[in-house]
């Protein structure tokens, strides 16, 4: 993989995009390419792994213009991962929204290599202006999926959980941008290889970065701006919900790491702001999904009480704190798609996915039972799974750090989580097999109980995959944590990353 393909990563998607529009209603033709353009990204994403394995970072000027007028990009070993797993979880939930029927409509396929381009640029771009153009990129298509696949919802949800979504995205996008025009103004530059350390000698240029930050902690759901996720998640259709999970907030969340390694140079006199909230965001998402009473809305507060786990990896900003929150965000996304897709096949298949509607969901879909129990034990934090890995390695660098409070609350909220779980298990999994529905014998009056059919293989093998995939990261952590410490030490030192954007 060489710097000059890097555009590829942007363009193809957004060109496909439009010649499917072009070609207008041909199943087969949408339902292959929007699996085949995940799927080629993610090779070119482990190439990409491959190349920068030591250090190493590929920038490209697009159009060969000079330092300040092209758009350029940047991949280091932290973008490379990134746009591995989001690649991943692409092709993965899109098979599931295809399977499950969302997928139907002739804009699904454009719409979602529309989002990949975004999703792509956003994790390429060593630009301030273009990081919020992409983000646009990606969150445009986000609206359109967004209802497409929440047509058989009652009317009033989804309209309400889609304008929720909409107005929660303008608004962060809107605060962004004045960051990004407060950055430029005190500077003359959005261009992170020239912003190196810029906040910490500069107050105003400090306080412009943190209206940024402001903006990126909304979009992914920092306390106390998170309640728009827990209401607009569930909202839509499962195999969505799973896809958002995976892209939205944790692009968001490698731009708040990117840019306090890149603009604050880690400046400690900060760290504090984001101890005390990303401490909170574990506890009040995690206390959230106590309440919940559906398996989407309990996995989307958990999902709140994680980032907080993710982030407070760059509140320490230490070369363990910054390598465990690595390894945690990249294995969080693959645990919570999972979950959401084991859920999802069940709520797609049977109708609901409220607690209390169904029972011994194990004794007729063991697989799906078998993906979610992995999948949960992984989130809780239980060994042999990736979860342990990553919040061992989280809680060891915090108190290396002498975050005493903090790690308890880690340990604490570790706890509630696999109550949760638990809680999940015990009111859908667990129990007599309830899932028999009556019906009138065609002879007499009498009632028979009929069984469903059980769930379809293709329908459990998302999930499948993804929860054998956080038991391999379990049981050979050594490979992915090697990598997020050299992810880790790129955002340490980023100087490489520098000298390579601004290299004519």
């Amino acid at each position: 993989m060489t710097a000059t393909l890097l555009p590829l990563l942007i363009a193809v998607p957004l060109l496909v995009a439009g010649i499917l529009v072009i070609i207008g209603r041909r199943a087969r033709v949408h339902a292959a390419t929007v699996l085949l353009i995940p799927c080629s990204s993610l090779t070119a994403s482990i190439a990409l792994v491959i190349a920068v394995q030591h250090g190493a970072v590929l920038a490209h000027g697009v159009g060969l213009w000079p330092v300040g007028i092209a758009i350029p990009l940047a991949a280091d070993m932290f973008a490379a991962l990134m746009l591995t797993v989001t690649s991943l979880l692409i092709a993965v939930c899109t098979a599931f929204a295809l399977v499950c029927g969302h997928g139907s409509s002739r804009f699904f396929a454009p719409l979602v290599l529309v989002l990949t381009a975004g999703v792509n640029g956003a994790l390429l771009t060593a630009d301030l202006f273009n990081l919020f153009v992409f983000i646009e990129v990606m969150l445009l298509p986000s609206y359109g999926l967004f209802v497409l696949s929440a047509r058989g919802q009652a009317p009033e949800r989804r309209i309400a959980g889609t304008r929720l979504y909409v107005a929660v995205n303008l608004l962060t996008s809107t605060v962004f941008l004045a960051g990004v025009a407060l950055i430029y103004g005190t500077t003359g530059t959005v261009n992170l290889g020239e912003l190196g350390a810029a906040a910490k000698h500069d107050s105003r240029v400090a306080l412009a970065g943190a209206v940024c930050l402001l903006a990126l902690g909304i979009k992914a759901a920092v306390v106390p701006v998170h309640g728009w996720l827990a209401h607009t998640y569930p909202a839509t259709s499962p195999a969505i919900t799973a896809l958002f999970s995976g892209l939205h907030t944790k692009v968001a969340i490698y731009a708040i790491y990117r840019i306090y390694a890149v603009l604050f140079d880690g400046d400690s006199r900060y760290l504090w702001i984001g101890v005390t909230l990303f401490s909170l965001t574990m506890i009040i998402g995690v206390l959230g999904a106590v309440g919940a009473t559906t398996t989407r809305s309990i996995l989307a507060f958990h999902m709140v009480s994680q980032i907080g786990y993710i982030l407070f990896g760059v509140a320490l900003f230490t070369e363990w704190g910054l390598t465990a929150g690595i390894f945690y965000l990249l294995h969080h996304m693959i645990v919570k798609a999972s979950l959401f897709l084991s859920t999802g096949a069940i709520e797609t298949h049977y109708g609901t996915g409220a607690l209390g509607e169904l029972s011994g969901i194990a004794r007729r879909e063991p697989w799906l039972a078998a993906a979610f129990f992995i999948a949960a034990l992984s989130l809780a934090g239980l060994p042999p799974f990736s979860g342990f890995v990553a919040k061992l390695t989280l809680i060891m660098a915090s108190l290396d750090a002498a975050q005493i409070t903090a790690t308890i609350i880690m340990i604490v909220v570790s706890l509630i989580t696999l109550l949760s779980m638990i809680k999940i298990w015990s009111g859908i999994f667990w129990g007599p097999d309830d899932t028999r529905s009556p019906e009138l014998d065609g002879t007499a009056s009498t009632t028979l109980t009929v069984a469903p059919p059980r769930a379809s293989l293709t329908l459990t093998a998302p999930a499948m995959i993804l929860a054998a995939l956080t038991l391999a990261l379990g049981l050979g952590a050594e490979l992915l944590m090697s990598l997020a410490h050299t992810a880790a030490l790129g955002l340490l030192d980023p100087a490489a990353y520098l000298e390579a954007v601004t290299r004519p």
